[in-house]
């Protein structure tokens, strides 16, 4: 039997909560009874059991199937859940579907009460696929590349230690923009815009806006201010020899190298998009208001 008379479907969930576990076994039924394959990683197989509930027969990722014949990725919780989904299946074709058990849930395209119609229709393929940009980073020390790694959100180079602060000189294009002391610098991609950029003061982008957005982190300097770039920009953060402390790079809060002095972080748009299953194509407005549940009561679409 070939992958496509499978179908196989992955299923990633939070397996450190009860209502996660109950859904993903929900889904697991479900994608039986619609005649798919559901797909686990062995670990998350394992949590599960160990949680005292049997999933039945699945495949096992990169045992049994190889991410590359995955049809689908349903996943289930919140938008870190989701990011290491996108752990899994980038560089492969098969996009990522979210369903929000979690808070915001940004990166989610339906919530716990659609649970049954967005598996149905993940199932029938009924749904686009979004390309979202994504960030390649690299680590150069001593003039060698010592590190490489991706983002989807953000990459962030931050302080080290609570106590010192970080002297960083900032580049855009390998031309030298500023230099100040700070807590950080966060290098986000418009997914990202909505998540750590938001909360340090950067704007929100659009999703259909291909940009990179670096925001400083409480910068002691008059020109600090979130700046917004060209995709095809690249970004420069050089932690300076004068520093007292060291660094440390986190990409999606999930992926960290530390920095030591004179370390030069280099931030570029990466060839490999992330994909996302979308079930609705609604105006991303509505998906801010929804998400940060804006105040709208009483918009008539008049003007008053």
């Amino acid at each position: 039997m070939t992958t496509a008379n499978l179908r196989p479907i992955l299923v990633v969930s939070h397996t450190g909560r009860d209502d996660s576990i109950e859904a993903a076994l929900h889904v697991i039924n479900q994608l039986r009874l619609a005649g798919a394959t559901p797909v686990l990683e062995r670990s998350e197989r394992d949590d599960i059991c160990a949680a005292g509930v049997e999933t039945g027969p699945v495949l096992l990722l990169d045992e049994d199937i190889s991410a590359a014949d995955l049809e689908i990725v349903i996943v289930l919780g919140g938008d870190g859940t989701i990011l290491r989904a996108a752990e899994l299946v980038r560089r492969h074709p098969a996009p990522l579907l979210g369903i929000n058990l979690g808070h915001v849930g940004f990166l989610a395209e339906s919530e716990r009460d659609d649970l049954d119609d967005a598996v149905h229709r993940a199932i029938s393929g009924d749904y686009v696929v979004e390309e979202r940009l994504t960030l390649a980073v690299a680590v150069e020390q001593d003039g060698e590349i010592v590190y490489e790694t991706w983002a989807l959100n953000e990459a962030t180079v931050e302080k080290a230690s609570r106590e010192r602060m970080l002297e960083v000189l900032l580049e855009v294009d390998d031309r030298p923009l500023s230099s100040f002391g700070c807590d950080g610098v966060v290098v986000s991609t418009p997914t990202g815009s909505t998540a750590y950029g938001f909360s340090a003061g950067g704007p929100v982008i659009w999703p259909t806006v291909e940009a990179i957005m670096l925001v400083p982190l409480s910068a002691h300097a008059l020109f600090a201010r979130p700046l917004v770039v060209a995709p095809e920009s690249s970004i420069g953060i050089r932690l300076l020899q004068r520093n007292a402390g060291t660094g440390v790079l986190w990409c999606d809060g999930r992926r960290t190298f530390e920095l030591g002095r004179g370390a030069h972080v280099i931030v570029r748009r990466s060839g490999v998009p992330i994909r996302l299953a979308r079930l609705h194509q609604g105006p991303f407005t509505d998906r801010l208001v929804q998400k940060f549940r804006l105040p709208v009561t009483g918009w008539r679409g008049d003007g008053k």
